[in-house]
This record gives structure tokens, C-alpha cells and sequence, in this order.
């Protein structure tokens, strides 16, 4: 059997929320919406990365990348 529990939240975000879900069930929605946070702030910081390191440091990360994968092999 599944257990569930209450969130409490303002009246005005439940029905912000609400518009949103459209037909989903709540667990459905709220782990969209996890999923979607977690993958813009891994986009966010991909990015960030990027407009911190130059062409050079890049390709040299790519490189130690490809030879990590080369050198990993399953027994």
C-alpha cells in the first residue's frame, strides 16, 4: 500500500499549481517539475562552465574524457 503525506503551502500557490497539473495527479506533476528544475540548473552551470574556460581547456577536457572511457572496461 502507498503511502501519502501533506504538504502545506499558501492557498495562492495551490492554485497556481493547480492551473498547471491540468489532469496529472499531484506525485506526477511535482516530480515533473523536480526533474525540470534539476535539468535547467545542470543546463545553468554547463553553460556557466563554458563561458568560463577557453577552446583550449575545453578540447583538453574532452580529450581526458574520451581516454577515461577508453581505459574503462567492464571484466
Amino acid at each position: 500500500m502507498r503511502k501519502y503525506v501533506t504538504i502545506s503551502i499558501l492557498r495562492e500557490v495551490k492554485e497556481i499549481l493547480e492551473r498547471e497539473k491540468k489532469n496529472r495527479d499531484w506525485s506526477e506533476f511535482l516530480l515533473e517539475l523536480y526533474r525540470e528544475a534539476k535539468m535547467a540548473k545542470a543546463r545553468m552551470a554547463f553553460e556557466q562552465l563554458r563561458r568560463m574556460l577557453n577552446d583550449e581547456e575545453l578540447d583538453k577536457i574532452l580529450a581526458s574524457v574520451k581516454e577515461f572511457r577508453e581505459g574503462f572496461k567492464f571484466r
